[in-house]
């Protein structure tokens, strides 16, 4: 891993603290959740304060994590909305934390200027102890404060202050004077600097979860269904539908009943040709890479002569989406890839629905070759398999990486997944790729 964390791939945007005055407040913010400390003089931290650092010197990677469901957050800075979230248990975690960053900047860049805010992201789950806990995870609410109490405190003033515009003899109580003028001293004058945070209740209709060896929810749709990475659950599920990574074609009937996906070749404004091809390189490289092939310096050209070379070592689904390119490039035969070819869900990106990330999220995980998807998508899968590829492959990937997506993320990002609106409103589809494209096997009548 030492590779991708040199070049940025691995821990990279994460904060960097060296404070002595932010050390300390992060000391008093984790004894506050965890009772531990850190003795380190400097780390680096990830969008909810966890830091691998710090986890590596308590031997425990879900210091801020317990059981894996209520995700503590230590934040420092509002800076650390562009970080990362490591260790993910749930993939709405981050855009949780980021929505409520961002909801509530101006408050927390003020009370983190003094203090550390701590607080956790609530379920109503302490402990996961069945597949069934997932689904009583319908929302989560953030809850948050300074260490010292600043927002509890400034709501005890505030209600104080009510009582002395309010209450007969106010003026003559001087208990109640006193008192407030100690919790000015900690929050200030909240009549006209008011202290609050909006904390909210985020609701979690579909996600993904590093429990039971991996599981995507999508309870709020027409169809709902559960897909699993692992092994189904032996229990029975409050859900009529649940599959299983071998279940291709339910799984593509699921997609398409629900409009979760589209074909690459499809979507308006992209270069589907070049799409198809880079996925092809990256099939490419890791038949070679198993074949104990020298991959430094390739250029293009030497990849045409690689797969040329290895020709009869290339998986179906390298042939599949050659075919499929001829088309797209210079309307060769139409070929017929119905949801039981290899390539099948290698030749989709999610459509533009709010669900749009955990399904390219599940492609990823249904298309591991495509190994720039995976990393974009899936990175806790991307760091996994990629700790078992041959070392050629981890070279090559590790530099593509670098190279190609590093320099310009959010380009990439948009010519492979984006979407952009038809100006005047209209959805044009291609009739033929409708009537009776690769993906016809799964139409609806």
């Amino acid at each position: 891993m030492k590779r991708l964390i040199q070049k940025g791939l691995m821990f990279g945007n994460l904060v960097h603290i060296s404070s002595p005055a932010l050390i300390e407040r992060y000391n008093r913010a984790l004894g506050h959740l965890s009772g531990k400390a850190t003795q380190l003089s400097d780390f680096h931290v990830d969008i909810s304060g966890f830091s691998p650092e710090v986890g590596e010197e308590l031997g425990d990677p879900l210091y801020l994590n317990p059981n894996g469901v209520n995700r503590q957050f230590i934040l420092l800075t509002t800076e650390q909305k562009r970080a990362p979230l490591l260790n993910v248990k749930f993939s709405t975690s981050r855009d949780i934390l980021r929505q409520f960053i961002e909801d509530n900047e101006s408050q927390l860049f003020a009370l983190t200027a003094t203090d550390a805010v701590a607080g956790e992201l609530v379920n109503s789950v302490f402990k996961i102890r069945s597949a069934r806990d997932l689904f009583d995870l319908k929302s989560v609410e953030v809850e948050a404060d300074t260490v010292g109490g600043t927002l509890k405190t400034a709501t005890q003033l505030a209600n104080m202050v009510e009582r002395f515009k309010t209450e007969e003899d106010a003026w003559f109580d001087d208990v109640l004077i006193a008192d407030m003028i100690g919790a000015a001293k900690q929050t200030g004058d909240v009549t006209r600097n008011p202290v609050h945070l909006s904390q909210g209740t985020f609701e979690q209709g579909a996600f993904w979860t590093a429990h039971f060896g991996g599981m995507y929810l999508f309870t709020d749709l027409d169809h709902p269904a559960v897909i699993v990475s692992g092994e189904k659950p032996d229990e029975e599920l409050p859900i009529k539908y649940v599959f299983d990574l071998s279940d291709r074609n339910r799984i593509a009937k699921f997609l398409d009943y629900n409009e979760l996906a589209e074909p690459i070749v499809k979507a308006r404004g992209v270069d589907a040709a070049a799409i198809l091809q880079q996925k092809m390189d990256f099939i490419t490289i890791d038949t070679a890479a198993n074949a104990g092939i020298d991959l430094s310096e390739l250029g293009r050209g030497d990849m045409r002569r690689l797969a040329r070379r290895h020709v009869d070592q290339l998986p179906e689904v390298y042939h599949g989406l050659s075919q499929l390119m001829s088309w797209a490039k210079s309307g060769g035969s139409w070929p017929r890839i119905s949801s039981d070819h290899p390539a099948y869900f290698y030749t989709l990106r999610a459509a533009d629905t709010p669900h749009r990330d955990l399904v390219n999220m599940l492609l990823a995980e249904l298309c591991p070759l495509d190994v720039r998807q995976l990393f974009i998508c899936h990175k806790e899968l991307f760091y996994r398999t990629y700790a078992g590829w041959p070392e050629t492959k981890k070279a090559y990937v590790a530099d593509f990486l670098e190279q190609e997506y590093q320099v310009d993320k959010a380009g990439a990002r948009e010519a492979l997944f984006g979407h952009e609106p038809d100006m005047d409103g209209e959805t044009r589809v291609d009739d033929l790729i409708e009537r009776v494209g690769p993906w016809g096997a799964v139409r609806r009548p």
